[in-house]
């Protein structure tokens, strides 16, 4: 994310849904009265209506649970784990700490499995249809439209699990267009697309990079490869410290030629992945895309985002230019709030978002207006994290690839793996 799921665009696995239903016989009685050319009643045979075929929309808007009305989503790439955890695969006691974890509504292994196939359905097109000369304001609301319709967005039930990145060029992570943003994508342009989505709180986190030149190929294919050496790395007991070493030594292995000058990809050190708790996309452990001495394990149960980034430039991010994201801090002190303004988008954020990130288009959608002074409050105190865009040097070019895998007891789980990436 060994035995594969369905590749996602597999018509049983939800890029080409159909429900079929097989034609079946229904069986009239006799009722025992002579028929008057014969003693004994023919029974008559009478054909059941065919069920239309269910098939998704272009752009997609059906909702998944259409498709698998019996609550069972399509299973993500499987690993096996590595070295001293190969038994688990076979063992008996394993397997039946993992039939109880499918069976713990705290666990949800299908909640995140569907919003993996939400995440398919969506970025299928999304990679489809965007193109040089749109802009980011489009291709945000395109992508977010797609999730709310697919995942039946409803309140903290289930809808966008943070805000739509669209990074440009040597910014990495965290942009997202803010209201009247007039950015147009340009064809030498290298695009993250990160998005999420989430089931009861859990959420799917993945990410892909778009060029339409071929300069930069060499960039993407370094941090796709980087990005799968840390999944295959990863695993229950595994040191963090080890999995960064993993994704550096294969990000750094490549070069990408520019203008006649060579330029070494360089994981960027200070970015990482990390694990993801209900309601949490940063739940406190982060994967180092760059050897380290970190000896955390991971663990039994815990989920991950396994993301990496590369860079023409530095290898390292600063904070810069108008912030869009932000979210409410998990523990966060309860303190006096003299603005009655904070105290009213306080509330707001709690209905609609709790503790996932949000972005200033989102409070505009739910009818916030005039927030920016009480938003700022709500920082300064605290309250609320903000999240400003993390870029590298200009004329620097970064790139972005991400999965999230399970660590099941018996085997690793690369939920949102596609036919794509």
């Amino acid at each position: 994310m060994s035995t594969v799921g369905k590749p996602s665009d597999d018509p049983q696995n939800g890029l080409n849904h159909t429900d079929d239903v097989q034609e079946e016989n229904e069986e009239v009685e006799d009722d025992g009265a002579p028929d008057s050319a014969s003693d004994t009643k023919k029974k008559k045979k009478k054909k059941k209506p065919k069920k239309k075929k269910i098939e998704q929309t272009d752009p997609p808007r059906i909702p998944v649970s259409k498709f698998y009305p019996d609550g069972n989503y399509p299973e993500g790439e499987i690993q096996e784990y590595k070295n001293d955890n190969t038994w688990r695969t076979t063992s008996e006691e394993k397997r039946y700490d993992e039939k109880m974890a499918m069976e713990d509504p705290e666990v949800t292994y299908q909640s995140i499995r569907r919003g993996a196939e939400v995440h398919r359905l969506v970025r299928k097109h999304a990679r489809k249809t965007i193109k040089p000369g749109m802009s980011l304001l489009e291709i945000a609301e395109s992508i977010e439209e797609g999730t709310r319709a697919l995942v039946e967005e409803n309140g903290l039930e289930a809808g966008i699990g943070f805000p739509t990145g669209l990074n440009l060029n040597n910014c990495a992570a965290h942009y997202s267009p803010n209201a009247g943003d007039t950015t147009i994508l340009q064809s030498g342009d290298v695009l993250k697309v990160d998005f999420g989505v989430h089931v009861k709180g859990r959420i799917l986190d993945s990410a892909f990079t778009l060029i339409w030149e071929p300069t930069y190929e060499n960039l993407l294919r370094a941090v796709k490869e980087a990005t799968d050496a840390g999944i295959r790395e990863a695993g229950i007991d595994v040191r963090l410290g080890d999995v960064g070493a993993a994704i550096q030594e294969t990000m750094e292995s490549y070069e990408v030629e520019v203008n006649g000058t060579t330029h070494r990809v360089k994981s960027i050190e200070n970015l990482s992945g990390h694990t993801i708790n209900l309601y949490q996309i940063h739940a406190g452990k982060s994967v180092l895309l760059v050897k380290n001495d970190d000896q955390t394990k991971m663990e039994e149960g815990e989920y991950f985002a396994i993301e990496t980034f590369g860079s023409t430039g530095r290898g390292r991010v600063v904070e810069s230019g108008e912030c869009s994201h932000y979210a409410k801090i998990i523990d966060a002190p309860h303190v006096p709030l003299r603005l009655t303004s904070a105290k009213s988008l306080l509330k707001s954020i709690n209905k609609n978002f709790g503790t996932l990130p949000f972005c200033r288009r989102y409070l505009d959608r739910v009818g916030e207006t005039k927030y920016l002074l009480a938003l700022n409050h709500l920082v300064a105190q605290g309250v609320v994290q903000d999240y400003p865009p993390l870029c590298d040097q200009r004329g620097a070019m970064t790139a972005q690839f991400e999965h999230t895998i399970l660590l099941r007891p018996t085997v690793k789980e690369v939920v949102s793996r596609g036919n794509d990436y």
